[in-house]
C-alpha cells in the first residue's frame, strides 16, 4: 500500500519551478486543482474527473488524489458524495490560497514510528496491574464493537486510554508528550478527522484482535514482539484509512442493488 509518496514527484503540466519542493506529492496535486478551480475550467455544480482518472492523469496513486481531495473538501471547495464523486462548491477567491494540516495517513505513520517504539519500552516497565488494565480496555472495545455513535465514541474513548496507558509504561515524559500530542492532532486536524469519521461511517472500528495481539507481546516482556504487534496493528489501522472511502461507496452500491431487487420484484420482473 502506498502512503508516503517520493519527494520529487512531478505533476503533469506543472512545471517544476511553480511547486514548492518541501510539498508532499498530494498537495502539488492539491495544488493544481486549486488552481484550475481558480481558473473557471470548472464551475461550481461541476463534477470533478473520476479519482481513477486524476490519477492517471497526474500520474499519481488513488490515495495520493484522496489525500488531495480531502484537503480541498475540508476548505469547503469540494463536496465528496458517497458514490458519485467529487463536486465544485465553491470557487477560490484572488485572495485564497490552499491549507494544510496533519493528514490521517501522516499522523499514523509517525503513530506507527513513534508507538512502536513505545510498546518495546513499555514491554520491560508495565507492571501487570497495568497489563491488567490493558486487557480490561481490550475488554470494553469489544463490548462496544458494532454499537451505535455512542458506543463508537466509547470505543474510541477505550483505544486512546490503551493507547496513551502503553505510553505511560515507557517512564520516560518525553515519550508520553509525543503520543499525547499525536492523539490531540488526530481529533484537532480538519483533514485527519474527516477521514477518521469517513472509517467511522464505513463500520471501521478498532480492531480487538490486533489490540489484544498487542497486550499478549506486552506480556511477553520481548520488546521487539511489542513493537511488531504495534506496528501490525497501525499498519492495519492505514489500510482501513485508505479503503474507508471505498467501503462506503460499496455499501452505497449493495444498498441500491438491494432497492432495486425489491422493487423489480413487486412487480413480477424477478
Amino acid at each position: 500500500m502506498e502512503v508516503a509518496d517520493p519527494a520529487d514527484g512531478k505533476i503533469a503540466g506543472t512545471p517544476m519551478s511553480q511547486v514548492q519542493s518541501h510539498d508532499r506529492l498530494y498537495q502539488e496535486l492539491a495544488r493544481k486543482l486549486f488552481a484550475q478551480l481558480a481558473s473557471g475550467k470548472f464551475k461550481i455544480g461541476d463534477r470533478l474527473p473520476a479519482e481513477r482518472d486524476l490519477a492517471d492523469t497526474h500520474g499519481v496513486s488513488r490515495p495520493t488524489v484522496r489525500e488531495a481531495i480531502i484537503a480541498l473538501e475540508v476548505q469547503g471547495y469540494v463536496d465528496v458524495r458517497v458514490g458519485s464523486g467529487a463536486y465544485v462548491k465553491k470557487l477560490p477567491g484572488a485572495a485564497d490560497a490552499p491549507e494544510f494540516n496533519v493528514t490521517a495517513f501522516e499522523l499514523t505513520e509517525a503513530r506507527l514510528l513513534i508507538e512502536g517504539e513505545a510498546a518495546a519500552l513499555a514491554a520491560t516497565n508495565l507492571t501487570d496491574d497495568e497489563l491488567d488494565q490493558l486487557d480490561a480496555l481490550v475488554a470494553r472495545m469489544a463490548e462496544t464493537d458494532g454499537g451505535g455513535r455512542e458506543d463508537v465514541s466509547a470505543q474510541f474513548a477505550a483505544d486512546k486510554a490503551f493507547h496513551l496507558l502503553i505510553a505511560g509504561g515507557t517512564r520516560n515524559a518525553a515519550m508520553v508528550h509525543a503520543v499525547e500530542e499525536l492523539w490531540r492532532m488526530r481529533a484537532s486536524s480538519p483533514e485527519s478527522a474527516l477521514l477518521h469519521d469517513k472509517a467511522r461511517d464505513a463500520k471501521v472500528t478498532p480492531v480487538v484482535d490486533e489490540h489484544s495481539a498487542i497486550v499478549a507481546a506486552l506480556r511477553s516482556r520481548d520488546p521487539g514482539l511489542a513493537r511488531s504487534a504495534m506496528r501490525a496493528h497501525l499498519a492495519a489501522v492505514l489500510d482501513h484509512l485508505l479503503f474507508a472511502t471505498e467501503e462506503q461507496a460499496v455499501e452505497e452500491a449493495r444498498q441500491a442493488i438491494a432497492s432495486k431487487r425489491a422493487r423489480f420484484s413487486r412487480t413480477g420482473l424477478l
